[in-house]
């Protein structure tokens, strides 16, 4: 497959404006790697049969694919193979200012259970 579109990452989301994308750039975009025995990341090759077309390659993967028809789209998500929405149930570090204005890392409470509560005003 030859790139014909644009290729955008954000955090582990993948967004491109074309139905097919370079094998190279799904591996440079998402971190798995196309070879013979399968998608391979780390230690972890997932079987790939004969079909090398990134979208089939990213639903076997477990990765969340959504089309937009109407601008042609393509947004996927980071891999689940294990079905769960996360790989992991680490939080990233998070810093945040508590009621009395003093820092609070999301780190310092490694272990315990916490409920993060969040508003927006728009």
């Amino acid at each position: 497959m030859s790139p014909t579109g644009r290729l955008i990452c954000h955090d582990d989301t993948v967004l491109f404006d074309t139905s097919t994308i370079d094998l190279d750039a799904f591996a440079a975009a998402t971190g798995w790697e196309i070879k013979p025995e399968g998608a391979c990341k780390g230690d972890v090759c997932v079987p790939l049969g004969s079909n090398r077309d990134a979208l089939a390659i990213a639903e076997r993967l477990g990765m969340a694919v959504v089309t937009d028809q109407a601008t042609g789209q393509v947004a996927i998500g980071p891999a689940s193979l294990s079905g769960h929405a996360l790989d992991s149930a680490d939080a990233p570090d998070v810093v945040l200012h508590d009621l009395d204005g003093n820092e609070v890392a999301l780190s310092q409470f490694r272990g315990e259970k916490v409920v993060i509560v969040s508003w927006a005003p728009y």
